[in-house]
């Protein structure tokens, strides 16, 4: 694995450790109904599926149990159609989706120490 590929798993974390730090004590509704905190993890969201590009298809093929096309199509999704996002969808990547990605990126960066 290449430096930025690996440089960048450890920034999609850091993004991901925001994410949930943004919405700790939160409930849908409080969440809903607070603007800077949408925006905010929307940001880190977005910026999970920005540094995906820097991830090689090797390693996307290595490590196909994470749904890389996936996140890269939500970050286009929140880029062309911030207006159109569904805040529900949000809420359970946030709550559900993105623990588990944690998990899975530190999986790959204990087997991929450099």
């Amino acid at each position: 694995m290449k430096d930025k590929e690996y440089n960048s798993l450890i920034k999609m974390i850091g993004y991901i450790d925001k994410a949930i730090k943004y919405t700790k004590d939160y409930t849908f509704e409080k969440f809903g109904n607070d603007e800077k905190t949408i925006d905010a993890t929307i940001f880190a969201i977005s910026q999970i599926g920005e540094l995906v590009k820097n991830i090689s298809k090797e390693t996307m093929d290595k490590y196909n149990n994470i749904e890389w096309n996936v996140i890269k199509g939500l970050r286009n999704r929140i880029v062309h159609d911030y207006e159109g996002i569904n805040l529900k969808s949000i809420w359970y990547v946030i709550n559900i989706d993105i623990i588990a990605l944690k998990d899975n990126i530190k999986k790959i960066l204990e087997k991929e120490k450099m």
